[in-house]
């Protein structure tokens, strides 16, 4: 794997920690994401006009994409009512390499590769240290957190495959960027009805940062698989839990111990062998 490669995997990570943080920072945390969302889909909507579409054989993974990402959306928002940054975010990107190699262990009876294997205990030890203790998360965090976690395999395994059949990969991104806003804001007006965004208040603007951010960090990982295997550049990816402790910590007033720093640690090299094997 080329360094260009790694130092997009490691951006992409620092910036999906930080607008998770803007995130979980916010008092009305579906507004926020929906907003969030819905401005991704603004900005990539002239790119994806100007630029040919897609070819055909990439449009059932760009449906199935928004579809998984819809699901994320809806998931990390309750995920975060209920725990800290530094607890369910750890859960939440260590769960995906996790539960991606236990189903083909299990459906498909693929052997787990020996780095695999440790990195799969590596995982579990750590969402078990984050999970036990004094500061513990609480299970409905966990199962919130496992959940997003399902729909992040779902989405990352599926944009993999479509990128590489898309001809374009600026329109393929363009695309997944504009659909999965559409339906989350068609969601929240279902559930709570009219969206109300004013564009002065200061809660717009952090949401809207927030949305730049989380489509440089997508965008960034999305080029990345385009250029290197999907599963290194994953794993790489999820040194994110690391710097997402380090930013509850410093911006959010939330506790780092050595035991979490120790469990996120863990999770991250966990899914970096995953990823590896």
């Amino acid at each position: 794997m080329s360094t260009t490669v790694v130092f997009l995997a490691l951006f992409a990570a620092i910036l999906h920690a930080s607008w998770n943080a803007f995130l979980r920072s916010g008092a009305d945390r579906f507004w926020l994401m929906t907003v969030m969302n819905l401005a991704i889909s603004i900005a990539a909507l002239p790119v994806a006009l100007w630029l040919p579409l897609p070819a055909s054989a990439a449009w059932p993974y760009i449906v199935g994409s928004s579809i998984f990402q819809l699901l994320y959306g809806l998931l990390l928002v309750a995920a975060y009512r209920h725990g800290e940054l530094g607890q369910v975010y750890p859960i939440i990107r260590g769960s995906a390499p996790l539960l991606v190699t236990a189903a083909t262990f299990v459906l498909v009876g693929e052997v787990l590769h020996p780095l695999a294997m440790l990195g799969v205990c590596c995982i579990v030890l750590g969402i078990m240290a984050l999970a036990l203790g004094k500061a513990r998360a609480t299970t409905t965090s966990m199962l919130f957190a496992l959940a997003t976690g399902v729909a992040i395999a779902g989405y990352s395994t599926v944009d993999a495959i479509g990128i590489r059949l898309s001809g374009d990969r600026i329109a393929y991104i363009a695309w997944v960027f504009i659909l999965p806003g559409i339906m989350l804001s068609i969601a929240y007006m279902v559930m709570r009805g009219p969206l109300r965004v004013n564009l002065r208040a200061p809660e717009t603007r952090k949401a809207i940062g927030g949305g730049m951010v989380s489509l440089c960090s997508y965008g960034t990982v999305l080029i990345a698989y385009s250029m290197a295997p999907a599963g290194p550049v994953s794993a790489l990816r999820e040194t994110s839990v690391v710097f997402a402790a380090l930013i509850g910590w410093r911006f959010l007033g939330e506790r780092l111990t050595a035991k979490r720093i120790a469990a996120c640690i863990m999770v991250a090299a966990g899914a970096i062998l995953i990823g590896l094997s």
